[in-house]
């Protein structure tokens, strides 16, 4: 294992805690938004759509800062993973950022207009569905392994080596997941006849996110020989036991406190645990490995001088980005007054 020593092993250990750090709070803070988006659908009420976005209008440009955060030191971090990961999937994450971009000019052009409002709503709304489904294909796609010429240090699959029946359900399971997170953010901020809807449709939703979870958990262990052994090997299985009831935990305070009226804060609450316990899951499947299960991430690392260079402004930048982060949200805390203009 190309170790140079102990401060180059603990150097890349610490940029893929970084990295992974980074892709779950982008995952945490925009997947509710991007659910929200997806709940577009199903509000047709123009006033109820106006809270809906009410809620996300002074945060939601801030968290996708975490989405250039881990796309940007992985490439500095690990650049021989950059270039086998990216070649693998740029048709989703081409298709993503393309939604992402349509999506951010849908949340500032709509409330310009009247004429055209309904044209940006649907725009919403597909850039939301667009961005989640090849966030959740590009996931399964990292999954389900990548073809590779070690040799040659270079990608040596197909275009389409991304779309698989288990990349699909990875999608929409992501999709899934989002639009709980929405929902439930929604019985956080609202209040009246649209929180009693989305406390309704959080069952709905929680119900198919659990199964899906489970559906994802049970697929993965057969993707990889690797993954198989991590979870069921020897007492390993006693980890993925603790897992699992940890979900099923979380779910179960969820759906509880979804029937208590007072308790609006707890099933968002509830539901980032599901999802962070899911990551913390997929990474332990992974790990050491940053391609599945050929290249690890000392093998994949930059130069140790440039990891330090790196490390000295990420622990300058980082806490910057997480303290007016946490500021903005603390500012626009509490519930969305149904008469307020856009942020």
């Amino acid at each position: 294992m190309p170790i140079a020593d102990g401060v180059s092993f603990d150097l890349t250990v610490i940029w893929a805690f970084v990295i992974a750090f980074a892709v779950l709070v982008y995952v945490v803070l925009d997947g509710f938004d991007l659910g929200l988006g997806m709940l577009f659908a199903v509000e047709p009420e123009g006033l109820d759509r106006d809270v809906m976005m009410n809620s996300v209008a002074p945060v939601w440009d801030g968290n996708e800062t975490w989405l250039i955060l881990g796309g940007g030191g992985l490439f500095a971090a690990f650049p021989l993973a950059y270039a086998l990961i990216l070649p693998a999937l740029y048709a989703p994450v081409i298709a993503m950022l393309l939604a992402l971009i349509f999506r951010g000019v849908a949340f500032e052009f709509r409330w310009r207009t009247t004429r055209w409002r309904r044209v940006w709503d649907i725009a919403f709304i597909g850039g939301s569905a667009v961005a989640a489904l090849t966030q959740g294909i590009a996931l399964g796609g990292l999954l389900q392994g990548i073809q590779i010429d070690k040799a040659a240090r270079s990608y040596s699959g197909g275009w389409w080596d991304w779309l698989t029946p288990f990349t699909l359900m990875v999608g929409v399971a992501v999709m899934v997941g989002y639009m709980l997170l929405g929902a439930t953010w929604l019985v956080m901020r609202t209040s009246g006849e649209l929180q009693a809807r989305m406390r309704n449709r959080a069952w709905v939703l929680g119900l198919a996110t659990i199964g899906f979870m489970g559906i994802v958990s049970l697929w993965t262990p057969f993707l990889q020989d690797g993954y198989y052994s991590r979870w069921f090997g020897g007492l390993n299985i006693l980890l993925a036991v603790g897992v699992a009831a940890a979900v099923l935990a979380l779910a179960f305070g969820m759906f509880h406190t979804l029937r208590v009226r007072h308790h609006d804060y707890w099933p968002f609450l509830c539901s980032l645990g599901m999802f962070v316990l899911g990551f913390a899951g997929l990474g332990y499947s992974m790990f050491p490995y940053i391609v599945p299960v050929q290249i690890t991430i000392w093998e994949a690392a930059a130069p140790r001088n440039s990891q330090i260079f790196m490390l000295v402004g990420a622990a300058v930048l980082i806490p910057i980005i997480l303290a007016y982060t946490a500021l903005s949200y603390w500012v626009f805390r509490g519930k969305v007054d149904p008469d307020a203009g856009y942020h």
